[in-house]
C-alpha cells in the first residue's frame, strides 16, 4: 500500500478550474492523496471551498480574502469561520509585488482576518510576497495564534528561520522541482523535514516533469518524490513526515481522522 500524502493547498473549489472534478479527486486517490484542502482567496471562493468541502469526501477549506482581493472587504468571513469543514483561515497577508489593494489596505484586512482566526483558534494560511518587514511585526501582535503555515514560500533563509522560529510550517510546491535558482534550491533543502508540508496550489506551478499541463492535488506526489531525491532519503519517509506535519498544521483534519 503506498504512503498517504496530503495536498494542502489547492484550488481546484474554483468555477475557472478547467478540470472534471470527479476524474481529478479519483487521481488524486490513486497517487495516495487522501486528503484536499481548498484554499479560499475572496468571500466568494471561500463560500466555494466550503461547499466543496461539504460535497466532496475527504476535502477540507480554508476561508480568507487573499491580499489582491482585500479592497474588496473580507465580510462573510467570520461567519465561515464556524463551519465544521473549515481547517484554517487563509491564504491572507501582505503582497507587495503587484498593487492590486492599496498596502494600508492589505494592512488592516490582513489584522482583522487574524483576529478571526485568533478568536476561532485556528490555524492560518500566510501569503506574503515582497513584504516581509510589514508581516513579522503584524504576526507578533496576535501570541493567540494557533501556528500556521507559509504558503508557497520561496523567501530567504533569513525569513525562513525566522518563520520556523515562530513556530510554522513551511508550504513548499511545484517551484520546488522546477526553480534555477542555487539559493533558492539551498534554502528548500534547508527546511527541516518536520517542518515541511507539501502543497500544489492546483492549477497554478504544476511541478516537474508536468510542467505546460493543469495541475492538480495527484501531482503533490511528485513534489514529494522530488524531495525524496534531493535529500537522499526513501520517498516513504517524506510522505509519512509530511502527511504527519499537515494533519498536525489542520488539527480539526487531525481530529476527523482520528475519530
Amino acid at each position: 500500500m503506498q504512503p498517504k500524502l496530503i495536498d494542502t493547498h489547492c484550488h481546484i473549489h474554483e468555477s475557472s478550474y478547467p478540470l472534471a472534478l470527479d476524474e481529478v479527486m479519483t487521481r488524486a486517490r490513486e497517487a495516495g492523496v487522501e486528503q484536499v484542502v481548498c484554499v479560499g482567496t475572496n468571500v466568494q471562493s471561500s463560500r466555494d471551498a466550503v461547499q466543496f468541502a461539504h460535497t466532496h469526501e475527504y476535502a477540507f477549506a480554508t476561508i480568507g480574502v487573499h491580499p489582491h482581493d482585500t479592497k474588496d472587504g473580507i465580510e462573510g468571513i467570520a461567519e465561515m469561520a464556524r463551519d465544521a469543514q473549515v481547517v484554517a483561515i487563509g491564504e491572507v497577508g501582505l503582497d507587495y509585488f503587484y498593487t492590486h489593494s492599496p498596502p494600508e489596505v492589505q494592512i488592516h484586512a490582513f489584522e482583522q482576518q487574524l483576529q478571526i482566526a485568533q478568536d476561532r483558534a485556528l490555524p492560518v494560511v500566510f501569503h506574503v510576497r515582497e513584504a516581509f518587514d510589514d508581516f513579522w511585526p503584524i504576526v507578533d501582535n496576535f501570541p493567540g495564534l494557533k501556528g500556521g503555515v507559509l504558503h508557497s514560500f520561496t523567501g530567504d533563509m533569513v525569513d525562513l528561520e525566522e518563520g520556523l522560529a515562530k513556530g510554522l510550517y513551511i508550504g513548499v510546491n511545484g517551484i520546488s522541482t522546477f526553480t534555477k535558482d542555487s539559493r533558492q534550491k539551498d534554502m528548500f533543502m534547508a527546511i527541516p523535514l518536520d517542518k515541511l508540508v507539501l502543497e500544489t496550489d492546483a492549477p497554478f506551478l504544476t511541478p516537474a516533469p508536468f510542467r505546460g499541463k493543469v495541475n492538480e492535488p495527484s501531482m503533490v506526489r511528485e513534489i514529494a518524490q522530488y524531495h525524496a531525491i534531493s535529500r537522499g532519503i526513501p520517498y516513504e519517509v517524506v510522505a509519512h513526515r509530511t502527511t504527519a506535519n499537515a494533519l498536525q498544521l489542520f488539527a480539526r483534519v487531525y481530529a476527523l481522522n482520528t475519530t
